[in-house]
């Protein structure tokens, strides 16, 4: 059993749309192939991957560092302990190999994209949906049966009035959302407000509105949309400020008692401890974003969930960012508290499996095996390609 080839590519999102600190029109995606020579229905196992909107991609460091060391490396150091699969905590370790500590930035990017065609193949040479994998490896066999996902939207895009955020919103509940979250930031605090009003009269109440600044705030900002914020009772109130200024966040949890949300881009275990030890968030009440996709894959994820239990934290708190498959098996497999989802937004790569609604705010896997992405037809015919079967 070995690795007999890794392919990448670069897709543009399709996004002419823009947040508090960024526009996506620019925006790419890396997509890599791992093919194995297991076959499977005469075919060989091929595990895909690709990175979470909001970074762009890998391609320079996939094909200089990261690709090189798997190609470059004895096949059979990959395999597990009974030669049966492969491992992905000694491919995590082969892509990690001559790489200094801290630094995180772009590289935890590329291995996370990566990671995600290791995992995706892993399960499909078990035979079983990578959720069913992770449940009965690492939860005795408890898999949620459906996840708690919100639609994230509310974007500004060009010319984009009240009006037309008041029929996206509502679009999102006739699809089964109970739970929406929109953008702030990228206007005036008034103007904001009467955005975050109109929403609120189209889903019924605050406490199914969350917003999110995307860490443009200075900390007088921070606070003054806090005070602003707080007769509404949102879901929560999500990076006000620069992901690593612990202090700013301590601090702002000083002058907002509803719950906040962060962590989308903190990119190792390390930066989510010091988040955790530092910045002032509160378990019973916030929320963690962490994206495997973005921070290394599934392989260090799996060491900040344990790093925030030890902490008196529960895996429930975590809602990961990018609303893409490979968080959602994460949630179902190992007992998160939920997951993001884009409806409208970053397509292709948007979205869950074909086929399958989201139901009261809750919505299912695919019954394949792998992570799935061959039931979502816009990405896999990417991939498809890009594997040439």
């Amino acid at each position: 059993m070995k690795i007999v080839d890794i392919r990448d590519t670069v897709v543009p999102i399709q996004a002419d749309i823009r947040n508090a600190y960024i526009d996506f029109s620019h925006m790419t995606v890396s997509v890599v192939a791992l093919i194995t020579d297991v076959m499977r229905d005469g075919k060989p196992v091929i595990g895909f991957g690709f990175n979470s909107n909001g970074r762009y991609a890998q391609q320079g460091l996939l094909r200089e560092r990261f690709i090189p060391r798997l190609k470059n490396a004895e096949p059979d150091s990959f395999l597990n302990n009974d030669g049966t699969n492969l491992d992905p905590e000694k491919i995590w370790q082969c892509l990690m190999a001559n790489e200094k500590p801290g630094g995180h930035g772009d590289r935890s990017v590329a291995v996370g994209v990566l990671d995600m065609a290791v995992w995706d193949a892993v399960s499909k040479i078990e035979g079983v949906p990578l959720y069913r994998y992770l449940a009965d490896r690492y939860r005795g066999g408890e898999a949620e049966k459906r996840v708690f996902v919100y639609a994230a939207g509310g974007y500004y895009y060009p010319g984009k009035d009240r009006s037309a955020l008041k029929d996206e919103m509502q679009s999102y509940l006739d699809r089964g959302y109970t739970v929406v979250k929109m953008k702030i930031g990228g206007a005036p605090l008034e103007n904001d407000l009467r955005r975050i009003e109109a929403v609120i009269d189209v889903v019924g109440s605050g406490d199914r509105l969350a917003v999110d600044a995307n860490g443009k705030f200075d900390l007088d900002t921070a606070i003054a949309y806090a005070e602003a914020l707080r007769p509404y009772g949102l879901k929560w109130y999500e990076e006000a400020g620069d992901p690593l200024d612990y202090a700013f966040q301590a601090e702002l949890a000083n002058h907002y008692e509803g719950p906040m949300a962060t962590g989308e881009n903190l990119f190792s275990m390390q930066d989510a401890r010091n988040l955790i030890r530092h910045g002032g968030m509160r378990p019973d009440r916030d929320i963690l974003q962490f994206d495997c996709a973005l921070s290394y894959g599934l392989v260090e994820y799996m060491r900040t969930l344990q790093m925030i239990e030890e902490n008196g934290w529960s895996r429930r708190s975590c809602i990961p960012h990018g609303g893409h498959q490979m968080c959602l098996n994460i949630a179902a497999g190992l007992g998160l508290g939920g997951n993001e989802s884009y409806p409208d937004v970053f397509k292709p790569f948007n979205g869950f499996a074909d086929g399958v609604p989201v139901k009261d705010g809750y919505v299912g896997l695919p019954d394949i095996p792998g992570v799935g992405l061959e039931a979502k037809s816009g990405p896999y015919r990417i991939m498809k390609k890009l594997a040439d079967t």
